[in-house]
């Protein structure tokens, strides 16, 4: 059943962003947009909870903000992971088709996961595991095209992406929110929660790299045949090129970070060499993202090319750079599935993401829980985000 509205509470290193929506009236129209909240992010490094109690009133006063400005109470929302804490495992499970008389089931699939997961055990020290996507199927061997539920053989593999996080910064994220007094009713990796609402299913069939530029981060999703292929996160984002235009000109920081957008609304200080140094920030972020497509295989490969997302992306230089550095169409996220009256950008694609997602699960309740999501079920995700992606 379809709730009133739904919340979602992305906690970044500087800003915690929540944002309130609503059902549309109809599926095929974009969620509305309630309210949104903002504060200070308090008690965090790069995506790190360092304090608790700090982490926890942050996210007390966007949540403050945001219902204000719906004129809601919020109880319960889905909250997203990121920081260089995420990370990608890839594993392959395969179980005996005789228990269930030869016929692929769902529990085999799900059986078959589990698997490989637990011949993963030893990478898996220390950290929770909030993802586990089949990138490939095969029976008895062969290749499986879509889902193999249906199909006779005696055997089952799974090749596995498994998307992971440090265990202690899981738990410390669950203790701020549950500490601010809401009610945790999801948890997803930020880049999977950003691509539900930055990218088309046109552009995750075809192939496409999807990156949100944060302040101390520089996270990827990658996606092909409408399937993540690939999540990495960087250690470096929109603060390497304040710091380096503070360096450079011997200027205070928050006259940096003022000169950085002042690429784009103009500023006294030297634009050629201003543009020059921005610039070259960037080619160290997608030269870091061309050396990761080369290393599974996708250098230069993705038809979609790349979508800037984030706070960093809203920098002039960053879709000319990306495009050339890279060699792929390049193009900034425009959040298509938000109304065009909705007073947020990318920056805010995590956030927004999130209410999506609760809006499809519940619009599937019955085919999966929302334990099975959360505990792997990549498809029950899919095929509810199906109805709602342009």
């Amino acid at each position: 059943m379809q709730k009133r509205f739904y919340t979602g509470i992305d906690i970044g290193t500087y800003h915690v962003k929540v944002v309130i929506a609503a059902p549309a009236e109809t599926p095929d129209l974009p969620m509305r947009i309630l309210g949104t909240g903002t504060a200070g992010s308090k008690g965090m490094r790069q995506g790190y909870i360092v304090d608790v109690k700090e982490a926890a009133q942050s996210v007390r006063e966007a949540i403050g903000r945001a219902c204000a400005a719906a004129h809601v109470k919020v109880e319960g929302a889905r909250i997203a992971v990121g920081g260089v804490g995420l990370d990608e495992i890839r594993a392959s499970g395969d179980v005996s088709l005789t228990p269930s008389g030869g016929i692929v089931t769902a529990r085999d699939m799900e059986h078959a996961s589990k698997e490989a997961e637990k011949r993963s055990s030893a990478k898996l020290a220390n950290r929770t595991v909030l993802h586990a996507i089949p990138m490939q199927y095969r029976l008895d061997g062969a290749q499986i095209f879509g889902s193999p539920e249906g199909l006779h053989g005696a055997k089952l593999s799974v090749d596995v992406l498994l998307i992971t996080m440090l265990g202690k910064h899981h738990d410390d994220l669950l203790a701020a929110v549950e500490a601010a007094g809401v009610e945790i009713e999801g948890v997803m990796a930020s880049p999977l929660a950003a691509s539900f609402v930055a990218l088309t299913k046109a552009q995750k069939t075809a192939g496409v790299v999807l990156a949100n530029i944060g302040a101390e981060t520089l996270s990827i999703i990658i996606y092909d045949n409408d399937t993540p292929l690939s999540l990495k996160v960087f250690p470096i984002g929109g603060n390497v090129i304040t710091e380096a235009i503070a360096l450079t000109f011997q200027i205070p920081l928050p006259e940096a970070e003022q000169a950085k957008r002042g690429a784009v609304l103009g500023s006294e200080l030297p634009q050629k060499k201003l543009q020059q140094l921005v610039q070259a920030r960037f080619k160290d972020m997608f030269t870091l993202v061309g050396a990761h497509l080369k290393s599974i295989g996708r250098d230069r490969l993705l038809p979609a090319g790349i979508v800037l997302t984030g706070g960093g992306s809203g920098l002039a230089a960053s879709s000319d750079v990306a495009r050339a550095t890279l060699k792929l169409p390049s193009q900034i996220s425009q959040i298509g599935s938000l109304p065009r009256s909705a007073s947020v950008d990318s920056a805010w694609a995590v956030a927004y993401g999130l209410c999506r997602w609760g809006l499809a699960e519940d619009i599937t309740e019955g085919e999966k829980s929302i334990a099975d999501v959360l505990r792997g079920g990549w498809q029950s995700v899919k095929s509810a985000m199906r109805s709602l992606l342009p």
